[in-house]
């Protein structure tokens, strides 16, 4: 077994090239496709119901809705043909498969967003720096009231 880890640790991507993925995470995934004789590049943007396998063998699913139906994608990571992922969303999600989501319609789609320290410090500075022009536009108001009388 330790010989097979040895030659998927050689032949598969370095893990340091493939972002954190989570299920629920809504991600772009460039593919490279052969039409022909041309190659090109084609992105697949969608939200991770499923990830399976380990090492090389690792599969995730993506899903997208395409003119009103939904389409879904296996993409092996460790595959030459997928060229990058970039992650667009976290998603918050309870499940680790999100199967269910197939019957989902409009807006219950929608995962909501997983915050990171970072995003959540800045988020509630920003409410503490309204909430203090908020304050400040209040006693203003009331100064300028108080000098009318």
């Amino acid at each position: 077994m330790n010989i097979i880890q040895e030659l998927e640790g050689e032949l598969g991507k370095p893990e340091d090239s493939l972002p954190r993925l989570n299920v629920g995470d809504d991600i772009e995934v460039d593919y490279l496709i052969r039409e022909g004789d041309k190659e090109r590049i084609q992105t697949f943007k969608g939200l991770v119901l499923a990830i399976q396998g380990r090492g090389l063998r690792k599969t995730i699913v993506v899903r997208r809705i395409v003119q009103g139906e939904g389409v879904e994608r296996t993409f092996p990571l460790h595959s030459p043909r997928v060229q990058d992922i970039r992650v667009t969303k976290r998603g918050k999600v309870r499940r680790s498969k999100l199967y269910y989501m197939r019957d989902r319609v409009g807006k219950a789609t929608r995962t909501k967003e997983r915050l990171g320290e970072k995003v959540r410090a800045e988020r509630e500075a920003e409410k503490a720096r309204r909430a203090a022009q908020a304050e400040a536009a209040k006693a203003a108001e009331a100064s300028s009231e108080d000098s009318a009388e």
